[in-house]
């Protein structure tokens, strides 16, 4: 294969991942707007861990703006959890049914 080729490729690759995640939208980036927040727990482990970062995760909120689903696009695995369980009780504006991607921050409180 051609370096040509191989550019080629990466750029297509490149422009692939900004069209599929072009739609999705930051609830705190003009998405649907936030009613009430649960902070999520810091999990235990985690903290014991020195475990921090973000958990990005994709929400489908209902026309009532429940949230009907949500499922993890990514951040460590023992945020995930805390990060669901907390967004999982958030509640929105009412609107049409759609989805949001949102993104959950942990600071270690002991750093």
């Amino acid at each position: 294969m051609s370096k040509f080729s191989l550019k080629s490729f990466w750029w297509l690759g490149v422009l692939a991942c900004i069209l599929i995640y072009q739609p999705l939208t930051h609830a705190d980036d003009g998405g649907r707007k936030i009613k009430s927040k649960v902070a999520p727990q810091y999990p235990e482990l985690a903290k014991k861990m020195n475990v921090s970062g973000a958990v990005k995760l994709e929400v489908i909120i209902g026309a009532n703006g429940q949230v009907k689903s949500v499922k993890a696009l990514g951040g460590h695995p023992l945020l995930i959890d805390a990060a669901e369980n907390a967004v999982r009780q958030w509640r929105f504006e009412s609107g049409p049914e759609g989805t949001e991607v949102i993104e959950v921050r942990f600071d270690n409180p002991g750093n």
